[in-house]
């Protein structure tokens, strides 16, 4: 508990003296407890002054949750000699009911269907030297908010017999104009993801310099590059498989005419050698990286595009995968190590719904909501923190080993007071090293055996 509470001081200009106490009870009670993470079970697990009513109180706090991880993150987990990233990704956690705030069905690539749920997007930093992902601000996704289509421009009104006859037209209808791509109509989801990467970037404050956007394939389209390079950044992301790029044209303009836009259309498995930069051979698996500037008939600038054939040498089956960046200078080794560790965020979702509650929690109302999502992923940065402290005595020490130390510390706590004498101090610290010991898969100590 005390390593907790010296952990947590640093939060102490940002939450009052209550909230910060209550703070620290349910940390520790998290990382001690069995079973699921809800307000029920976390008040079982407090000690005194940790009461139901204590923490329905806490959880019907607005907290400055992005403060408090950008407080904590540069305390006790930033690097200077690292290099950094902002990622972004969304979880769905399956619910039922129905006065839940939020409740709606999204789609999950764990079931493969649409289920009834919350959605949270989560953006956070990635550190490039250390591999792993810190969130940094979670908020919940709300159908009814996010999702609504953009209105479409008034467009001039045609007459009856171009509307009959417009089928049967090649080309551009009659009266349509050039569109300016750098000015897209955001949707309410880019709106959300744009708010909370301002917010991220404000709270950072110029502290880490910040260049890269990584977000899923989902959002590799124009809007979401826009959107990013609104915010400064630069956006990489993935193309859809069969996505439409073309080489710059040639030969080069001679001067008559208009100028040719687009040249020959990439075909992945027949790409120019010229263009290729690595070649890796794994067992039957042949990879060729290919990396080239592209125009994309979507968007409004030419593309740094890189992208992986690979190719089975018995069966001679390919597969590829383009990625692509907003910018022009990056080369094909970082984008391809940039956007691989953009799946670091999903470890953070499958700690924070294993071990610290995202799939848990029981609140129905906004903001209890909003602090039970948020408490899981700032745990996720507190277990960082503590299995750094950790292991360096004890190899591989994990979440398992992390919340078997703390039950082992917790059922100590407990004894000692029924105790009508309590032991010297080093045989209490003997005896909470071998109990934390007791489920543990890494963490083991040889100082203490029953007789």
């Amino acid at each position: 508990m005390s390593e907790i509470v010296s952990l947590l001081t640093v939060l102490r200009p940002h939450l009052s003296a209550a909230p910060l106490r209550q703070f620290c009870e349910i940390v520790f009670a998290v990382l001690a407890m069995t079973g699921g993470v809800s307000m029920r079970n976390i008040s079982r697990w407090t000690s005194q002054g940790g009461s139901y009513r204590t923490i329905q109180r806490f959880y019907n706090t607005l907290l400055p949750w992005g403060r408090l991880c950008w407080v904590f993150f540069r305390t006790h987990l930033w690097d200077p000699e690292s290099v950094y990233l902002l990622a972004g990704d969304e979880t769905i956690v399956p619910k039922s009911g129905k006065e839940t705030y939020g409740l709606s069905r999204f789609f999950a690539s764990r079931y493969g269907k649409a289920v009834p749920g919350l959605a949270f997007f989560a953006v956070s930093l990635v550190s490039v030297n250390a591999r792993r992902s810190y969130p940094m601000l979670t908020e919940q996704v709300v159908r009814d908010e996010v999702s609504s289509p953009p209105k479409k421009p008034d467009t001039p009104a045609v007459s009856a017999t171009s509307e009959t006859t417009k089928g049967n037209q090649p080309g551009r209808p009659k009266g349509s104009k050039n569109r300016n791509k750098t000015q897209v109509i955001l949707t309410d989801t880019l709106k959300q993801i744009q708010s909370m990467l301002k917010t991220v970037l404000a709270t950072l404050n110029g502290f880490l310099p910040i260049q890269y956007f990584v977000l899923d394939g989902y959002f590799g389209h124009n809007n979401a590059l826009q959107m990013t390079r609104q915010c400064g950044l630069h956006l990489i992301s993935k193309l859809r498989k069969d996505a439409a790029l073309y080489l710059p044209p040639t030969p080069p303009y001679n001067g008559r005419g208009r100028p040719r836009i687009y040249g020959e259309r990439v075909n992945p498995e027949a790409i120019d050698s010229k263009y290729r930069v690595a070649t890796q051979t794994q067992g039957n698996i042949s990879t060729e990286v290919y990396q080239m500037r592209c125009q994309h008939k979507h968007f409004a600038d030419p593309l740094n595009v890189v992208c992986l054939l690979k190719t089975h040498s018995q069966t001679q089956t390919t597969s590829h995968l383009f990625l692509f960046s907003s910018d022009p200078d990056l080369d094909a080794e970082t984008m391809i190590d940039y956007y691989a560790l953009r799946f670091q965020i999903e470890f953070n979702f499958r700690d924070a719904k294993q071990f610290y509650g995202l799939d848990d929690f029981m609140n129905i109302k906004e903001i209890p909501i909003n602090n039970a999502a948020n408490l899981s992923m700032f745990m996720v940065n507190v277990s960082a923190k503590l299995r750094m402290m950790f292991g360096s005595e004890h190899p591989g020490f994990g979440v398992l080993d992390l919340k078997a130390r703390y039950r082992g510390h917790k059922y100590l706590h407990e004894t000692l007071k029924i105790l009508p004498q309590k032991p010297e101090p080093i045989v209490i610290e003997n005896i909470a090293e071998y109990l934390g010991s007791i489920g543990a898969i890494h963490y083991t100590s040889n100082q203490i055996r029953p007789g």
